[in-house]
């Protein structure tokens, strides 16, 4: 190990700086927080309100394209649904298709909580668009989009 070269504190200070990955990860977080915050009186977290709202379709979804939309695999989004289902606000179900599927439903308990939860949800969203100081929400969207294919 003494043999390796020292980093220079100057290469230390570039990289957090610049590293848009650390600046995704901390924006990640502090939007995060935020958004649990305004959800928390509905005992809600801002990443269960995005697994509900993804599950807000005409036909219960199967669990891999929830997983893509999520990007998550499979095993975590299993777990992020045992809460949801202990609260009776998500049901999973045999897919009618391929018995060895599951296809993921909102409750009608389900549905009440997210329809509170969207007023919430939109004006803290409305907020942070407020609040970004170039004014370009739709090009951080979309290069945030980009940025995830």
């Amino acid at each position: 190990m003494s043999n390796q070269p020292l980093i220079p504190f100057s290469t230390t200070i570039h990289v957090r700086d610049t590293c848009l990955c650390l600046h995704a990860q901390r924006a990640a977080r502090a939007l995060a927080r935020r958004f649990d915050t305004a959800l928390k009186s509905l005992g809600l977290t801002n990443g269960q309100f995005s697994l509900m709202m993804s599950l807000n379709r005409p036909e219960p979804p199967p669990m891999g394209p929830v997983a893509n939309l999520l990007a998550m695999d499979r095993t975590t989004l299993t777990a992020a649904l045992k809460p949801l289902t202990r609260r009776g606000w998500v049901a999973i179900e045999p897919d009618p298709k391929d018995k060895r599927g599951k296809r993921l439903r909102l409750t009608a308990e389900g549905t009440a909580i997210l329809s509170a939860a969207l007023p919430i949800w939109k004006s803290t969203h409305d907020a942070v668009e407020a609040e970004l100081s170039s004014g370009d929400a739709e090009g951080l969207r979309q290069d945030l989009v980009e940025i995830s294919r």
